[in-house]
C-alpha cells in the first residue's frame, strides 16, 4: 500500500486551521478554467498576477490512471493554457507521476510528459507537502517570472492535497469540483470533500489570500 504520509501528517494542521483546505476559486471542470487564470480571482481585493500554473493530473485534466489529456479538454482549454503559460510556466505536480515514492523508476513521469508535452515535477514529498520543491523548480527558471508563491496558481480536484498545498505555500488555489469521472466513481474522500467546503464556508471560514512581500 502506498500511503500519502504528507497528507496524513497535515491532517492535524487542517484540524487546527480548517480554512487551509478552502479554494480561492472553484470551477466545475477543467474546461471551465478561465484563461488567463487571473480572471478566476476577480473578486479579490488584491492585485493578482499569475505567472505560472501547477496542474494536478488525475481527475483534473486526465482520467485517473491515464496519461493523456481528457479529449474534450485538449483542443480548447489545455491548448489555451499552454499558450497563456508557455514553456516552464505550466507544470504538472501529481501524487502519482513524479512522486518518487510511487513512480519509483520514473516511467510514469516520462509517459505523462510524452503524452502532454509538459514537464512533470519529480518530488520526494507528496502533496500537500511539496511546496518547497515546487518553489525550487521555479527558482531554477527565472524566465517564468516567478519571484514568490503569490505568482503561482495551483489547480486540482482535491481539497486536502491540491488546495491545502496552495494555502500552505501562499499561492492561489483553484478547485476543480466535479473533475473528469462521475461522482459515483470517486473515492469516499473526494465525496466527503464536496460536502466539507460548503460546510466550512457556512461556518464563516475562508482562505487567506496570498500577498507579495511588498504588500
Amino acid at each position: 500500500m502506498n500511503l500519502n504520509l504528507s497528507a496524513s501528517l497535515n491532517i492535524l494542521k487542517l484540524i487546527a486551521k480548517p480554512s487551509l483546505c478552502l479554494p480561492h476559486a472553484t470551477v466545475a471542470t477543467f474546461d471551465d478554467l478561465p484563461v488567463p487564470l487571473n480572471k478566476a480571482f476577480s473578486g479579490s481585493n488584491k492585485k493578482v498576477d499569475i505567472r505560472a500554473v501547477v496542474l494536478d493530473k488525475d481527475d483534473c485534466f486526465a482520467i485517473p490512471d491515464h496519461n493523456e489529456v481528457h479529449e474534450p479538454y485538449k483542443k480548447r482549454r489545455f491548448e489555451a493554457l499552454r499558450a497563456a503559460y508557455p514553456g516552464r510556466r505550466l507544470l504538472i505536480v501529481s501524487n502519482t507521476a513524479g512522486a518518487t515514492s510511487y513512480d519509483t523508476d520514473g516511467r510514469l513521469t516520462s509517459a505523462v510528459e510524452q503524452a502532454t508535452g509538459l514537464k512533470v515535477l519529480p518530488h520526494a514529498v507528496k502533496k500537500p507537502g511539496c511546496g518547497d520543491e515546487i518553489m525550487s523548480y521555479f527558482r531554477q527558471f527565472p524566465e517564468t517570472g516567478v519571484t514568490g508563491p503569490h505568482h503561482i496558481a495551483i489547480v486540482g480536484d482535491r481539497l486536502a492535497t491540491d488546495i491545502m498545498l496552495a494555502n500552505k505555500m501562499g499561492s492561489w488555489g483553484v478547485w476543480v469540483k466535479d473533475g473528469v469521472i462521475p461522482l459515483e466513481q470517486k473515492s469516499i474522500f473526494s465525496k466527503m470533500e464536496r460536502r466539507l467546503a460548503p460546510f466550512l464556508i457556512s461556518r464563516g471560514y475562508s482562505p487567506s489570500e496570498p500577498s507579495s512581500p511588498f504588500e
